[in-house]
């Protein structure tokens, strides 16, 4: 049984397939599909795959056959409208996904499928310490998928914490933080502060005088001050993921 997105998908390819003889690039499959972010298509793409609907070809760029077709194709079923980059894609004919009919946007109370809900990806930088602070590190090859409901305006990056210093904040070691880029931020927001241009740490901000306090959330850890010229803000606490 396919979902709603998975048969769109589907029947984009077979599209694309059916006119051109080549299977559509992944940034065609996202702009045909409306997803803001190509590890939607990633999931899809594995969906079919484990259905046993398409097979990727290995060692071979695009590569993708599609290796059966559902039965039973209502001849008014709705396709995704091809991107600019796949023109004069004609729709295919005979076949039909074995899915449930009926309105999918109403079922669950107006839920959509978990692949068509938009994600994000955002670069994992590297390991914060939630303790004693640790050198920043900016690893620019590892990312994270993040629901967009998650994020707001703006640029946003993501650090794995190391430590217990915002336990009672809720902020655990191993968590995966939601940071979104600034130079500014209230008083009392959880922040990453760097120190010296050579420490980064993630803790609350506490302004004091002319001094700026960096304040754990456990009471085994102590508050460190710092004149102002010492700190800088690199982006405040938006979010937080976490595996079990």
């Amino acid at each position: 049984m396919l979902t709603k997105k998975q048969h769109e998908l589907l029947l984009f390819i077979h599209q694309v397939l059916s006119s051109t003889g080549v299977p559509p690039s992944f940034d065609e499959m996202k702009e045909a599909l409306k997803l803001r972010s190509k590890s939607g298509i990633h999931r899809l793409i594995t969906g079919l795959e484990e259905r046993g609907f398409i097979r990727r070809l290995p060692h071979r760029a695009r590569a993708i056959e599609i290796t059966r077709l559902p039965d039973n194709l209502e001849s008014d079923a709705p396709a995704p409208s091809p991107g600019p980059a796949a023109p004069n894609v004609t729709p295919a004919t005979g076949f039909s996904p074995n899915v449930i009919k009926g309105n999918f946007g109403s079922a669950l109370g107006g839920s959509v499928p978990a692949e068509s809900s938009d994600a994000m990806q955002l670069p994992l930088y590297g390991r914060i310490a939630a303790g004693t602070p640790i050198e920043a590190l900016r690893d620019h090859s590892s990312f994270v998928d993040v629901p967009a409901t998650l994020l707001g305006r703006g640029e946003h990056y993501a650090l794995q914490v190391d430590g217990d210093s915002m336990v009672d904040a809720g902020i655990l070691d191993g968590d995966t933080v939601l940071i979104e880029k600034t130079e500014a931020a209230e008083n009392g927001c959880i922040v990453v502060a760097l120190i010296d241009d050579q420490e980064a740490t993630l803790k609350r901000l506490r302004r004091k005088g002319g001094a700026i306090a960096l304040e754990p959330a456990n009471k085994n850890y102590e508050t460190r001050i710092f004149p102002p010229e010492r700190v800088r803000i690199q982006g405040r606490l938006v979010g937080l993921m976490r595996q079990y």
